[in-house]
């Protein structure tokens, strides 16, 4: 492994059927105050919010609500969340859902004691708060961004057509607990299943396709993404499959806890993609990723060619015999092509209401990062967006 870094993840999780038993536990660490946000009210349908409410009755817990909590956060959103925590003098964030519901959180962790727009600070300047933070915890219900273990943030601004990720810092952003419940994500859609399936293991390969050295981080990003493919099969032909539910659970969170991007570069391009799409169409995140990444990997193989070689091959078992690294390289993505339809993803940005009159503001709005084996230029960017029309 080339150079150097650092790693810490102070996240504490409880995993399993019983994991909403330690709640109790972790509420007793703070204040009375606890500001509880959640989503559209599947929790209430399902019987989790009743269960989340009892406990914090329980332990004597004074509770506001942030309630609608959308699947692409929105900055007027934040804003409203902001002052109803400050209102409450919130001492906890407890939020119940998906990774737009953690991801929303630690949004307003981060802007409840600032004394200026967030949006501007954090999404705009990308500066790290100066002022006091609100400690956060997840009850997550849903799986794919890995919100429970990390200090990402994901907020769009639908007036200005911006769909912007924050990765803070420092790791106080970080949930100070998580619990994962597999048998909370049974009552999903298939829709949002395979969506969040495909949000796994594209931030895996986002990790992945980066760097040329030979590193630890890339031997445990190929088990991850084998993990994904074995478990996402045997979801997808039973959707209560506890087993495979809760391994991939497991894999979200170990998809980007950062574990996997220590030592090496990232490329994160085709979330680059996928966001700028969103904020036009306020789509599924992951299939906004689906709709992009081949159309992505396509343009970038010729220039990262030995990884796309090595992922054919460990990932997806192409036999190299006889082939040349070019097409044993593709067929990897070929195979990947056809799991992708197995599952039933997005593979075009049409499906999404992308039309070709956003294509140049899509562009406009793709954050280009330099991590990956091609730093885009408009005009690829453009490209690929057509291709993946």
């Amino acid at each position: 492994m080339l150079g150097n870094f650092s790693y810490c993840n102070p996240t504490k999780l409880y995993f399993g059927e019983h994991a909403l038993d330690a709640l109790n536990t972790e509420l007793a660490k703070y204040g009375s105050n606890v500001v509880l946000i959640y989503g559209g009210g599947s929790i209430k349908r399902n019987g989790i919010y009743d269960e989340v409410v009892r406990i914090l009755a329980e332990c004597g817990k004074d509770v506001a609500e942030i309630a609608g909590v959308m699947p692409n956060p929105t900055v007027d959103k934040l804003y409203e969340g902001v002052a109803i925590a400050r209102a409450h003098h919130a001492a906890l964030l407890l939020a119940v859902g998906g990774g737009s519901v953690c991801d929303y959180a630690k949004a307003v962790s981060v802007s409840v004691h600032c004394d200026e727009d967030p949006w501007e600070k954090y999404y705009l300047r990308f500066e790290e708060p100066e002022c006091e933070t609100l400690p956060v915890g997840c009850v997550l219900t849903m799986v794919g961004t890995g919100s429970e273990m990390n200090a990402g943030a994901v907020i769009t601004n639908p007036h200005t057509h911006q769909k912007i990720g924050h990765v803070f810092a420092d790791e106080k952003i970080m949930p100070r607990f998580s619990i994962l419940n597999p048998r909370y994500t049974l009552t999903l859609p298939r829709y949002q299943m395979v969506a969040g399936i495909y949000d796994i293991f594209n931030h895996i390969c986002e990790q992945y396709f980066s760097g040329t050295d030979d590193n630890v981080s890339d031997y445990l990003s190929e088990g991850l993404m084998r993990s994904v493919l074995h478990a996402s099969r045997i979801a997808n032909a039973d959707m209560q499959n506890y087993e495979a539910r809760s391994n991939l659970m497991w894999a979200a969170t170990w998809a980007l806890n950062t574990l996997v991007s220590r030592g090496k570069s990232t490329d994160w391009m085709v979330h680059m993609l996928g966001q700028s799409v969103g904020a036009y169409t306020d789509a599924t995140h992951g299939m906004t990723l689906s709709a992009v990444s081949l159309p992505y990997y396509r343009f970038l193989l010729p220039y990262g060619r030995d990884k796309f070689k090595r992922f054919a091959v460990n990932v997806w078992d192409v036999d190299p015999a006889g082939k040349t690294d070019e097409q044993i390289a593709l067929e990897g993505l070929e195979a990947m092509e056809r799991w992708m339809r197995e599952l039933g993803l997005v593979m075009r940005l049409s499906e999404l209401g992308a039309t070709e009159e956003m294509i140049n503001g899509i562009a406009d709005g793709t954050i280009v990062l330099p991590g990956g084996y091609k730093v885009l230029t408009r005009d690829e960017i453009i490209s690929i967006l057509k291709e993946s029309m």
